[in-house]
C-alpha cells in the first residue's frame, strides 16, 4: 500500500445541544446518586452525539434495558462529532449531579481524563462505550472491534477494485478511539494485503454530512483516477453519497460503515456497495448492563465486543442482517 498527502480537511465546531432520554430534569435525576434510600440507580451517559441515528439507537437499547433493571439513565450529547469542548461541558455537568455511573463515549481520548479522575475520586464508575479512552478510569469498554470491522470493510474494498487502483478514506475525526481504529484498522489491512492499492491520505469530516459531501468533492476532483471511498461513521457515509452524486461521478465504489436509513437505501440502490454495521441497539444494552454491575461492586472484563456485520444488497434482508440495522 503506498500512501499519498493530500490535505486535512476539519469540520468546525457548532452551538451546543442537550437532550436527556427520559425527558426528566437532570438535575434532579442524579439526587443521591445511586439508588440509596429505595432510590432507582441514576445512569448519566454522556455520548459523541445526537444527530445520527445510530445514538438514537444507542439511547433505545439503554433506555430499554434501563427499565428493565429498575434504573433511570439521561443521553445527551453535542450537535456534532467535532464539539469536544461542548461534550466536556456535558461531562462536567453530568458529574455535579453525583450519578451511581457514567457511560462516556469520549470524542477526544485524552482530554476528558481530568474529569475522569474526578469521578474516580467521587466513587463514580465510568463506563466507556464506542471509543476507549487513554485512561486507567473506565471500568470497562463497551464497543464494536472497530479495528476488526475496518478490515472487514478493506478486504471488501480490495475484491470491489479488484485488488489495484486508488481508494480514498472519509473519516470522523482522528481524536477519538473509533476514528482512529476505524482508519488504521483499514489502512493496515490494505497495507499487509493489497500491495497495489494505492490509499490516499484520510480526510476528516468530523462525521458532519456536508463537511464529508465536501470533502468527497475535493477528493474526486484532485483524482480522477479514483476507484473507490471508505467512509468511516454514518455522517461520513451520507456525506460520501451526497459528494459522489453532487460531483456526477460514475463507478465508483463505495464502502460505508453503521446503517443508518440513507446508508440502507443507498445500498438498496447501489450508490453504496456496502458497509459494516454494528449492533447500537446492543450497545446501549450492554452498557446499561456493565453499569449495574459496577454499581454493585462486581468485576468485568476490560472490554466488551458488541460485534459487527458486513452487509450489501445480497443479505440485506436476511434476518440476522435486519436485526441490527436502525433504519
Amino acid at each position: 500500500m503506498k500512501i499519498r498527502k493530500a490535505g486535512a480537511i476539519m469540520a468546525g465546531a457548532a452551538l451546543a445541544l442537550s437532550l436527556t432520554a427520559c425527558g426528566e430534569d437532570g438535575g434532579n435525576a442524579g439526587g443521591g446518586g445511586g439508588g440509596g434510600n429505595g432510590e432507582q440507580p441514576y445512569i448519566a451517559i454522556v455520548s459523541k452525539g445526537f444527530q445520527h441515528q445510530f445514538w438514537q439507537a444507542v439511547k433505545n437499547g439503554a433506555e430499554e434495558e434501563a427499565e428493565k433493571q429498575g434504573a433511570r439513565v439521561t443521553f445527551v450529547g453535542p450537535p456534532t462529532e467535532s464539539d469536544v469542548e461542548e461534550q466536556i461541558n456535558m461531562l462536567t455537568n453530568d458529574l455535579a449531579k453525583s450519578p451511581a455511573a457514567i457511560g462516556f463515549a469520549a470524542l477526544d481520548s485524552q482530554s476528558a481524563e481530568p474529569l475522569l479522575q474526578q469521578a474516580k475520586s467521587q466513587n463514580i464508575p465510568v463506563i466507556a462505550f464506542d471509543s476507549g479512552v487513554d485512561s486507567d478510569v473506565p471500568v470497562t469498554t463497551v464497543s464494536t472491534d472497530n479495528k476488526a470491522a475496518a478490515a472487514e470493510a478493506a478486504k471488501h474494498m480490495s475484491e470491489l477494485v479488484g485488488g489495484k487502483g486508488k481508494v480514498a478514506l472519509v473519516v470522523h475525526d482522528q481524536t477519538s478511539k473509533s476514528g482512529t481504529d476505524r482508519r488504521d484498522g483499514f489502512m493496515e489491512w490494505m497495507e499487509q494485503n493489497a500491495p497495489d492499492i494505492e490509499v490516499l491520505e484520510p480526510q476528516y469530516g468530523g462525521g458532519d454530512q456536508l463537511e464529508s459531501a465536501n470533502i468527497t468533492k475535493s477528493i474526486i476532483s484532485a483524482n480522477p483516477d479514483l476507484k473507490g471511498i471508505y467512509a468511516a461513521n454514518e455522517g461520513s457515509a451520507i456525506g460520501v453519497i451526497k459528494g459522489v452524486e453532487e460531483s456526477g461521478k460514475t463507478g465508483l465504489k463505495l464502502v460505508g460503515f453503521d446503517s443508518g436509513k440513507a446508508q440502507v437505501d443507498a445500498i438498496r440502490d447501489g450508490s453504496m456497495a456496502g458497509a459494516v454495521t454494528q449492533d447500537p441497539v446492543n450497545m446501549g444494552r450492554e452498557l446499561v448492563i456493565a453499569a449495574m454491575k459496577a454499581i454493585d461492586g462486581e468485576e468485568l472484563p476490560k472490554s466488551i465486543d458488541t460485534g459487527f456485520k458486513w452487509y450489501d444488497k445480497s443479505n440485506i434482508d436476511d434476518a440476522e442482517i435486519k436485526a441490527v440495522l436502525y433504519e
